[in-house]
């Protein structure tokens, strides 16, 4: 990997959630701007503003509040992802890649006016709970969250560990809102979430973001599985929001072999144009590779899977990535407050700009992926646009995240399955715990039990009998349709309860659809080992 000595500073390509929090004023030359505006002008019409307001607006101002609003507001007509952290939010922005906090767990922005997700932080009690990328909080405890502030999200959704609070969600495709109960938790910031093999020769590895030691929590992984047997990986970064430019580098060096170019930047000074090349006594080239992604996989997740994709090392199977292409730097400010600016665009090897369009605003930015027919309607946009080749001539496409080789949809489950699964009470959870008290001698092994066990016809209805007495109401017909679901996150409880999170992870991956699609291509996926 080449980087310059001025790579002492993370540049960022986090996912969506970037832009929530970010900016301020940063000095620049006259060079910087358009011939049609005299910025001068234009700073000496704010201080006009400025002026007549505070002299005869009707109250006192509360300019801190004021201009970190202008700051926002000038940031947003820039992209989606350039921002302003004010000082007192600076250590909170932070803590997104470097700490822990307690709370509900989400990545959030405000869009026409309520908090909209962006993602669930894995395994927090939002994940838990089945919000959804998309979900608008309309009211938080019977409060109304319309044109809610920054500053009340996080004094009304954080909170100590073991707190409550009510949401009330409207989820695009319903007519009618819903009410979900969190308990909060510590957030874990993870970055590999889990590692395992699923069978004698398939491993497993779930990478949530790119944070400060993803690269060497990877490279551990790696070992420990190739140790294992491993011939052949599934690595999943669906829903993986991005993180740190350096650590997609690194993740992806540890794929290829060969001196190729992993990612490129371009920016409009030539200081911020790099090239970022594979050390080819660093990677591993033994086994087969087949990168998961969907529609939330975003920023550094699409480097890795570009890299893997464009230098024919391996396959993409999943959804197109979310397509954003674009890399921030952060400075800080004399406030004590930081700025993160846009710097340069991303490419992958081949050449792809990998930045979905924002041009119709950062409100249909974040809500265009989350629609049904979104896989249709980026095919529609790359009609008549350049083609690009991967290493070995494949064609792939550019202008609207990593297309993969192999799409399969996301399932989706009804809302009485979702809010059962996810509820605060964790019914699934109880249910399996008491299931596996006495039984650990029944297996020897999570394998024999993998094997051996399956969650029966009567089983099920014996959990949801065990629902019934907690008083909780259910749509019936709904979770007759998610009846497969429903025994897969049952069987994984019992696996839990009895060895651990490991093994919760490793029962409900053997049942997640897109994992099982994959399974069936490694032997394609294997056919490009003899390129490396």
């Amino acid at each position: 990997m080449i980087l310059n000595s001025r790579k002492k500073q993370q540049l960022l390509v986090a996912g969506a959630v970037a832009a929530i929090f970010l900016f301020t004023a940063a000095s620049v030359g006259p060079t910087a701007y358009s011939k049609a505006v005299n910025i001068y002008d234009k700073i000496r019409v704010l201080n006009q503003i400025i002026s007549i307001v505070n002299e005869n607006y009707v109250e006192p101002v509360d300019w801190d509040n004021a201009l970190d609003g202008a700051f926002l507001g000038m940031l947003d007509e820039l992209d989606p992802h350039s921002s302003y952290i004010p000082r007192d939010k600076l250590e909170e922005v932070n803590e997104e890649y470097q700490g822990r906090f307690e709370g509900i767990g989400i990545e959030f922005d405000l869009l026409g006016g309520y908090i909209t997700v962006i993602t669930p932080v894995v395994d927090s009690p939002s994940d838990r709970a089945g919000l959804q990328p998309g979900d608008k909080i309309v009211a938080i405890d019977s409060e109304d969250a319309y044109e809610i502030s920054r500053e009340e999200v996080y004094r009304t959704l954080r909170g100590p560990k073991g707190s409550a609070v009510m949401l009330t969600i409207r989820r695009p495709g319903l007519e009618e809102t819903f009410d979900v109960e969190i308990i909060r938790d510590q957030i874990p910031i993870y970055s590999l979430i889990s590692s395992f093999m699923i069978d004698d020769r398939t491993g497993y590895m779930r990478l949530t973001r790119f944070a400060s030691s993803t690269s060497e929590e990877v490279s551990a992984a790696v070992n420990e599985l190739r140790s294992q047997g491993m011939t052949r990986l599934i690595f999943d970064l669906r829903t993986n929001g991005g993180g740190y430019l350096e650590q997609a580098v690194n993740v992806a060096d540890l794929f290829i072999t060969t001196p190729d170019t992993l990612v490129y930047t371009a920016g409009r000074k030539a200081e911020m144009s790099e090239v970022y090349v594979a050390n080819n006594n660093r990677g591993y080239d033994d086994f087969a590779v087949i990168v998961l992604i969907n529609r939330w996989s975003a920023s550094a997740s699409e480097i890795v899977a570009g890299a893997i994709q464009d230098l024919d090392r391996g396959l993409v199977v999943g959804e197109t990535s979310f397509g954003k292409g674009l890399v921030q730097r952060q400075w800080p400010l004399k406030d004590g407050s930081a700025l993160r600016v846009t710097i340069a665009r991303y490419y992958t090897p081949s050449g792809r700009l990998i930045q979905r369009p924002y041009e119709n605003g950062i409100r249909d930015y974040y809500e265009d992926f989350g629609k049904k027919d979104r896989e249709e309607a980026l095919d529609s946009l790359r009609t008549g646009k350049a083609k690009y080749k991967t290493k070995k001539g494949r064609e792939v496409y550019g202008g609207g995240g990593i297309s993969p080789d192999i799409y399969v949809p996301l399932t989706e489950y009804t809302t009485t399955t979702t809010r059962l699964v996810g509820h605060p009470k964790r019914f699934t959870f109880n249910w399996g715990t008491e299931y596996a008290k006495g039984r650990k001698d029944d297996w020897q092994n999570i394998q024999e039990f993998k094997n051996q066990f399956q969650i029966t016809d009567m089983l099920l209805e014996d959990f949801l009998s065990y629902v019934a007495q907690q008083e909780v109401e259910v749509d019936r017909s709904e979770l007759d349709k998610d009846s497969h679901y429903l025994k897969s996150v049952l069987n994984a409880e019992i696996a839990g309860a009895i060895w651990g999170k490991s093994a919760y992870y490793q029962i409900f991956v053997s049942n997640d659809p897109q994992v099982v699609v994959a399974m069936t291509h490694l032997d394609e996926a294997s056919t490009f080992l003899s390129s490396h």
